[in-house]
């Protein structure tokens, strides 16, 4: 039995119905129509953060207490500065790249914040232990990628400003300078 045989009794939704769902929740959701533009706007920023589900709320409250609520576009890669350049896994460079892309040519965007955090299991995974063995070497590795990252944009993009720091476990951003 095919999934559509399986829920037959499923009302038939028309364009009608979905446009009325859409108007319901307040025009979230724009179906197909002609001329309707998705992406418009401004964003202030382009936030690059890690997927450490440990940090998703701190990443939040850092954000709107900065006034930058609903103002950016939000990339998640696994070590934050470290996914978007590492060698290991090449691709997650190019989804970066390719966002910054999007989020210039989209939402207009001219800032790019790259928090990466403290105890990030990707930069032990990648760098190995010994990049993060104590507080001092951890702050150096972390430190070092971040400028390499921020080099990078600032060469593709020489008018972007690139702000980076480190999350520590309880929320607290320090401001790499």
């Amino acid at each position: 039995m095919s999934c559509c045989e399986a829920h037959s009794s499923w009302p038939t939704l028309s364009r009608r119905h979905v446009m009325a769902g859409a108007v319901a929740l307040g025009g979230l959701v724009a179906v197909g129509q002609p001329g309707v533009a998705r992406a418009a706007g401004h964003a202030e920023a382009l936030l690059l953060t890690c997927m450490d589900y440990r940090l998703a709320n701190e990443v939040e409250a850092y954000m709107t207490a900065r006034g930058l609520r609903d103002k950016y576009d939000h990339v998640i890669l696994a070590g934050a500065s470290l996914g978007a350049l590492n060698d290991k896994y090449p691709a997650w460079s190019e989804v970066f790249w390719a966002h910054l892309e999007l989020a210039v040519q989209l939402h207009e965007v001219h800032r790019v914040i790259v928090i990466d955090h403290r105890d990030c299991g990707a930069y032990k995974l990648i760098l190995g232990d010994a990049s993060v063995k104590d507080a001092d070497t951890e702050l150096k590795t972390h430190v070092k990628q971040l400028y390499a990252l921020r080099t990078a944009i600032m060469t593709k993009h020489p008018h972007m400003e690139v702000e980076v720091g480190l999350m520590g476990l309880d929320g607290n951003v320090t401001q790499i300078v």
